[in-house]
Order: structure tokens, then sequence, then C-alpha cells
């Protein structure tokens, strides 16, 4: 006798089972390595950007304070203000931060309830980029592809490194990314929402890193308008559509800032108006373009080197970005041929859209004259990924089928090979034997490709072992180079991968020791660096706090206690151990703590208290945020006790531009100090004398 299950819970008991299976296995017809492969290469994710990430503390504390404020008002949390009482908000709007503020507000403000989101949206964004390309070639070859770019998108070393971080670079590339497989599933099928929902995406991508989000957009509506069915008045109306879905989503929370009553709400961090529209349109904008400002937009070349067609391949951005950009770049045009002949149109919309976005990216961050830091490269990295993968399977298609074709795939592994190899050669004591080993390999593996077409027996096989030893090397430096952020803290303000040195920055760099075979055990990513002005690049950025607190063990958010030895902020008003303990001590009733120069040196006392603290002059210490006049009102309100003003100097914390002088308040603002408030004696805090003045006011 047998028994079956039957009825709806059966039903029920068999969907969930073949639903588990087809999670696990990928559906009937599809290869049997297909799906395990792709869990295997998210799990390769995820430890890239897991492992040891509790290590990064508060990151970049710039960001990491408004995170915290964020968690103790909504009003700082909906600005995206730095501080609790809403002086000053970052110079972002806050859509990332709000991605890492929730899990902060639900669970306790820490390492991992910030930085946790950041890492699964890193791994999520390469699952979307194996989905698009898979999508893009039909059968067996579209999972092959799939799984390349993923592999490809996983092991990008400036991915890894930013991906451990609390930049909002992160959640921006897993927004274009999802706007990026919309937009090709609205050129496969001509639907109008899906379209919108790209746009959509586009616009919360806006609202996460402001104008670098439209980089996109030359690739998108050109494809669309060319490759999309129906007529083209039909095309084009489903683009307006579009476009008021993107005008919309961007727009909705600029417009609720602009038109919200300016005194009651922060100063808008980065802009010289108290407007978001300034800060895309100049500091967010056009400003990174073209520079200017000073610091408000200029020296791109320290970050970055210099602008221009070789940036991306030089001795600073060649190891995060550039290992598969020549054979991206062969790929893309021999696709476009390859797919044309096999009338494959999803293949080539794919190829147009994701070469449209690298060559966009290409330009603007090539010849770009303003700031342009290494991590900014992070959003070629799906395009690279794309092409790499899309391209590489239809190269291996047309050397196993045509014999005038079957020079392209090796030439392209030699190429790649050579390239890895000069980038290796740059930091010739990084595992040593790496550079050697992967162009031997290259040179065997493009040697046994062109062997493998001259005779028949075996060539199958001797062909694929190639094609593999092809692959191994050409994605071995990357690899190499993305293990490095696991072995040490990162460098928040300025992320890198790779060895020290690697990335154009000087002095102390790196840990050594913490991988087998001589890979060091954090090179950039964690050492110091000098950014232009000769200011250290490793800003503090406040203490590691304890479990769910962002406290250190042991602190209060009443002051109660100050922070350890060491706490200092950066330029514009610094502030040690025995001021901050005197600050606390004394604060009474106010609402911030101090008013400081920039947002260097709040940032580092707000997370080592837990208490608000204005920066007049936000992030680059030049923004006209206080006024005598905002000054005064904080005074006489009793909201303002202290007064660290940044001094008469130029640059951070110095005069600037503006009302009152801008940059740490300016100058009209210390002399207000000077004439209205009472300098305390530095023995009274235990401080040295000939520093910095701190003003009690009111």
């Amino acid at each position: 006798m047998t028994s079956r299950t039957s009825g709806p819970a059966g039903s029920r008991a068999a969907g969930s089972g073949a639903a588990v299976r087809r999670a696990l296995l990928g559906a009937p017809g599809d290869p049997r390595w297909a799906r395990p492969g792709l869990w295997g290469v998210l799990a390769l994710a995820a430890v890239l950007h897991l492992w040891a990430l509790g290590r990064n503390g508060h990151a970049n504390g710039y960001y990491s304070a408004a995170i915290l404020s964020g968690t103790q008002s909504w009003k700082a949390f909906f600005f995206g203000a730095l501080d609790a009482g809403s002086f000053i908000t970052v110079d972002k709007p806050p859509l990332a931060l709000w991605v890492m503020g929730l899990p902060a507000r639900i669970f306790g403000f820490g390492t991992w309830s910030m930085l946790l989101p950041q890492a699964l949206a890193g791994v999520a964004a390469v699952g979307v980029v194996h989905s698009a390309v898979r999508r893009a070639l039909p059968g067996p070859p579209g999972h092959a592809a799939g799984l390349l770019a993923a592999l490809v998108m996983a092991l990008t070393p400036i991915t890894v490194a930013i991906n451990r971080d609390n930049n909002p670079d992160t959640v921006l590339v897993l927004l274009l990314v999802l706007a990026g497989w919309f937009c090709q599933e609205a050129v496969r099928t001509g639907r109008t929402r899906t379209l919108v929902v790209s746009a959509a995406l586009v616009g919360l991508a806006f609202n996460t890193k402001m104008l670098q989000a439209y980089l996109v957009l030359p690739a998108f509506a050109p494809v669309y308008l060319a490759m999309a069915p129906g007529s083209v008045p039909r095309r084009l109306g489903r683009l307006l559509a579009a476009g008021v879905a993107l005008v919309v989503s961007s727009a909705w929370w600029m417009a609720i800032v602009d038109l919200w009553p300016a005194s009651d709400r922060p100063y808008i961090g980065g802009s010289t108006d108290n407007s978001v529209w300034d800060l895309v349109i100049g500091y967010n904008g056009l400003g990174r373009v073209f520079g200017g400002g000073g610091g408000r937009g200029g020296g791109g070349g320290g970050f970055g080197g210099e602008p221009g067609a070789g940036r991306l391949f030089n001795d600073i951005m060649a190891g995060q970005i550039s290992w598969l950009l020549p054979f991206a770049a062969a790929a893309l045009a021999a696709g476009l041929i390859l797919a044309g002949r096999h009338r494959l149109r999803g293949t080539r919309v794919a190829l147009l859209l994701w070469g449209g976005w690298l060559a966009v990216h290409y330009v603007v961050f090539s010849f770009s004259s303003g700031t342009f830091h290494p991590y900014y490269s992070t959003a070629m990295a799906p395009a690279v990924a794309a092409l790499t993968g899309l391209g590489g399977v239809l190269l291996w298609r047309a050397y196993q089928e045509s014999r005038a074709w079957a020079w392209a795939l090796p030439t392209g592994v030699a190429v790649t090979g050579a390239w890895a190899f000069t980038v290796l050669r740059r930091t010739p004591d990084f595992v040593p034997w790496l550079a050697w080993a992967v162009a031997a390999v290259a040179a065997a593996a493009a040697a046994g490709l062109l062997l493998a077409r001259l005779g028949r027996r075996l060539r199958r096989r001797v062909a694929a072992v190639a094609l593999l030893a092809g692959l191994a090397a050409g994605l071995a430096g990357p690899a190499a180079y993305a293990l490095t952020p696991l072995g040490s803290s990162v460098n928040g303000t300025n992320p890198t991968a790779g060895p020290a040195g690697a990335a154009g920055m000087r002095g102390p760099g790196g840990f050594p020791g913490g991988f087998p075979g001589g890979f060091p055990g954090g090179g950039q990513a964690g050492g110091r660096g000098v950014l232009p002005g000769g200011l250290p690049a490793d800003l503090p950025e406040g203490l590691p706090g304890g479990p769910g607190t962002g406290l250190p063990d042991g602190y209060r958010r009443d002051g109660q206690q100050g922070p350890p030895a060491g706490t200092r902020g950066g330029p514009g008003g610094a502030v040690d151990r025995e001021l901050t303990e005197y600050l606390t001590d004394n604060r009474g009733s106010a609402t911030w703590l101090v008013a400081v120069g920039s947002a260097q040196s709040a940032s580092s006392v707000i997370l080592s208290t837990g208490l608000p603290v204005i920066a007049m002059g936000g992030f680059t210490g030049s923004d006209p945020a206080m006024t005598v006049d905002r000054l005064k009102d904080l005074v006489s309100s009793g909201r303002l006790k202290y007064l660290l003003p940044g001094g008469d100097r130029g640059g951070p914390g110095g005069p600037g531009p503006g009302p009152g002088g801008g940059g740490g308040g300016g100058s009209e603002v210390t002399a207000w100090a000077q004439a209205n408030c009472t300098a305390v004696a530095p023995s009274e805090y235990g401080g040295a004398e000939g520093g910095q003045t701190l003003y009690r006011c009111g």
C-alpha cells in the first residue's frame, strides 16, 4: 500500500519544495552549475564585504556623526544633519544615511548596525548585475556570462573597499544597477511602468549623491529610444512619462527642504546660500567637473591624479578599477559585431546600455577638474563587469565557430595579462611573485588558445583549459588587491584597496602580515596619507564605541565623563580630551556642547560624547553657516554657551566667502566673540597656552 500527500496542504508543501529547489539549484532547464556557481560568487562577495567588518569603527566619522545624530532626533534624521541639534547638514542628500540610520535606530548605533547595510547592498549589487547579464544572452551562454560578470563585480578592488565603508557610493551603485536592470527590461518588453521604475530608481540615486546619479541617463535614454519596441512617438511618450517620474523622485526632498522656513531647519552644508539647489549645481555638480572654489570643489589632482585620458590608468587609479578596462572596451566593440551577426537583439541592447554607462563615466571621471576620489570609480564596476561577461562569452563562441575570429580571444587574454603585469610591477614588494605568475599564465593561455585552433585532437579540452587559465590570470591581480581591505581598518575618508603607496598616498601605509603567501594585511585601506595643503588624510573621526551605543564603553550621553585621551578634531577648532571634559562638565542646559570651526572637529566630539556640536563652517570649514546674528540668537536663547572659532587663517576653519567671513564662522564671528564673550583661560581645563581660544558666551 502506498501513501501520497493530497489536498491543498500537500500542494502547498510540494510547491514550497519546488521553490526551494529552484532557488538552490535553478530552473529545470538551467545548467546544473549555474545556480550553485551564483551562490558561490555571492558567498565570496559576502566574505569580502563582511570579514572583520567590526574593526572599521566609525569608518568615515563625518557620516557616522550624522547617523548617530539621526538616532537622537527625527528632524536631524530627515534633513541629514551632522548634529542632533540640526544646525547644519552633511554635504550630501540623506538617503544613504537613512539606509544606515534606520538599523541604528532599531538595534542601537554601532559599527555593525551602520556598516552591515552597506555590505549587504554591495552583495545585492553583485546579484543584480548577474541577473541583468544572464537575461541579455539566451541559454547556457547567458548563465556563463552572468556568472563571469558577477565574479568580476565581486573582485573589483575599489568596490570591496567602499562597500566596507559608510560613504554613500555603495547605495548609489545598487540603485543605479537596479535602474539599469529595469531599463534593460523596458527595452525588451516596451512596458511603460518598467521604464518609469528605472527612472524613479535613478531619482532615488540622485537623493544619494546628486548629479553623479544622472551619468547613466546619456546611456539609458538613447538606447531606449533607438531599441525599444513601438513607434518613435510611443517611445518618446514613454520617455516623457519616465522623465516625470525622474523629476518627482529626484526633487521631492529638495523641494521640501528649500520650501521649509530656513530659520527652522539646518543650514544646507556645502552650499553658499543655504539652498539644496545651490548644493546640486555647485559643490556636488559643476564644481566636481570643472573645479574652482578652492576647497569647495577643487583639488582633484590630490586624490585621483591629474585630469586626462590616462587618469584611470595612473599609479593612483590603476589598481582600483583598470584591470579589465582594456578587455571591456575590446569586448564591447567585438560583442556588438558578433551579436549583430547572430541576431541577438537583447544582447546588443545590453552591450549598448552598459557600454554607454562605461563611456560616460570614463569621460567624466577622467577629465573632471574638481574633487575626484578614487572610490568614485566604483560606479564603473557594474559596466566593466557586464561587458566582460557578455563580451567574453561572445568572443569564446566566435573563437569556437570562426577561424576569422580565432585571434580575438587570445589577444584579449594576452593584453589583459600584460596590463596586470604592468600594474603589479608598480609595487614590486606587494606579492612579488604574482606579477610574473600572471604574465606566464596569461602568455601560456593565449598560446594554448591559438594552438588549440590548429589541431583537431583534444582541441576543445585544450582550449577550455587555456580559457580557465586566462581567466585566472586576468582576475588574480584584482583579487589580490581586493583582499587587502580585509586586513585592516578602513580609511573612512578615502577608502582604497591594494598595497601601501598603490593609491598614490604617502607616509606609513598598511599593516604587514595577515595573509599567507605575502599578501599584506591592509595596505592602503588603513594607511595614512596627505591631502592637498598638507592636511592628514585620516583626520580623526571619533573613537570606536561600545556595542550598540555609539559611545566608548563606560561613557554616558549626559556628559558626566569625557572621552579618552587623544581625541582631537580636525582644522577649524581642535578639541582634545581635557577641553572636552571641561565642556561636558560645564555645558549646563545648552543644546550644543560647543561651536567649532569645521565638521571634522565636530564629528569627532559628537561620536566621543554623543552630544550635539555645531560645525560653523561645515565639512570644508568654509560654509557661511554661522553669522553674527545667528550666533547672537543662539547665545541669548541659552542654546549655545561655548565657542571655539577656527581662527583667522585661510583654508578650513579660516575666513571664506559669504556673510560673516565664511569658514569656521569667519572673522566677524570671531570678532564678536572677542568683544562679547569671556576667553576661558587654558589653565581652567588643563590646556596649553598659545593655542586656540575658547570663549564662554552668556
